[in-house]
C-alpha cells in the first residue's frame, strides 16, 4: 500500500497502528482466526493485560472482527481479519465469516482451525530443542497443493538443519473424517511423491506427512489404513502430544511397529 492509503485507513480506523498490530494482523490472515492465546504468541505481547487490551482497540477500530465460541465459563473470544484490516496490513482476508460478537455452541471448521495453528504457533515461535535446528518456513493452503491432484494440506512445514531441509506435510485430525477419506489422502499423497510434482513446485525432494490426531484411539485407526496403502513417509502423533516442546520428543508413531520415535532419529 503506499504512503497516502495507509495514512487514510488509520484515520478512518481511529487508531494509530504500529508495526506489531500490522504483523499481528498478517498473521491472523495466515491463521485465519485465533484465540486470545494465539494472538498472545504471534504479536509478542508481554501479558494477557496487553493482549485484551490491543485486541479490543482493533475490534472496536473495525480491523478485527470478534465472534464467541462456547457457552457459559468455557465462553472463548476469538479473532478474524476484517476487510478494512485486510486492506490496512495490505493482504486478504481469508477467515470464517462469522457475525460480530455472535454466540456459536460449536463450529467445526473453527475447532480444526485453531488445533492448526496451535502447531503454527509451537514450531515458528516456540523453542526448537535441537542444536543448529530453525524454524525455516510455514505455508498455508486455500487450493489444491497442485492443480492435478485434488488435495489441500492443512499445512507446510520446513526446517533447516545441518543435514539440509526438513519438509512436511501436516495433516490434523479431529475425528470428523471417514476412513475412506483418508485412503484418498494416501493415495494423493503418494501420487504427489512420486509424480515429481512436488520436486517441481517446492524444490525439495523428499516430504513427511505428519498426521496429528485428536485421540490415540483416532491416531491407531488412521494408522492402520495408512498401512495397508504405504509404509513410508507418515507420521503419527496427537494434539495431547504436541504441547510444549514434545513435538521433536519420543511421540511419533511410524505407519508400523509399535515404539514410539524422535521427530530426528538422531540430532540432525
Amino acid at each position: 500500500m503506499n504512503g497516502s492509503n495507509s495514512k487514510s485507513e488509520k484515520s478512518r480506523a481511529g487508531i494509530i497502528l504500529q508495526p506489531r498490530d500490522l504483523h499481528l494482523e498478517r498473521e491472523i490472515a495466515l491463521m485465519r482466526v485465533v484465540d486470545r492465546e494465539q494472538a498472545k504468541i504471534v504479536g509478542g505481547f508481554g501479558s494477557i493485560t496487553r493482549v485484551n487490551a490491543r485486541l479490543l482497540a482493533l475490534t472496536r477500530a473495525g480491523l478485527l472482527r470478534r465472534f464467541f465460541l462456547g457457552s457459559g465459563g468455557g465462553r472463548k473470544a476469538l479473532y478474524t481479519l476484517s476487510p478494512k484490516g485486510a486492506l490496512a496490513a495490505d493482504v486478504l482476508a481469508r477467515g470464517p465469516r462469522r457475525p460480530q460478537d455472535a454466540l456459536l455452541v460449536a463450529d467445526y471448521f473453527v475447532g480444526h482451525q485453531l488445533a492448526v495453528n496451535g502447531i503454527y504457533c509451537a514450531l515458528k515461535y516456540g523453542v526448537i530443542p535441537l542444536p543448529l535446528v530453525t524454524f525455516r518456513r510455514w505455508v498455508n493452503f486455500f487450493e489444491p497443493v497442485v492443480a492435478a491432484i485434488s488435495l489441500i494440506p492443512d499445512g507446510y512445514v520446513e526446517f533447516m538443519t545441518p543435514g539440509g531441509i526438513v519438509a512436511c506435510f501436516l495433516e490434523v485430525d479431529l475425528g470428523h473424517e471417514s476412513q475412506t477419506v483418508w485412503k484418498g489422502k494416501v493415495e494423493h499423497y503418494l501420487q504427489l511423491a512420486v509424480s515429481g510434482k512436488y520436486r517441481e513446485q517446492f524444490g525439495q525432494e523428499h516430504f513427511r506427512v505428519l498426521v496429528v490426531a485428536n485421540s490415540e484411539r483416532r491416531l491407531h485407526s488412521i494408522r492402520k489404513t495408512v498401512a495397508t496403502i504405504m509404509q513410508k513417509i507418515f507420521w503419527f502423533s496427537t494434539l495431547d502430544a504436541m504441547r510444549g516442546e514434545k513435538f521433536f520428543g519420543p511421540v511419533w508413531f511410524r505407519p508400523t511397529g509399535e515404539t514410539k520415535q524422535t521427530f530426528f532419529k538422531e540430532t540432525p
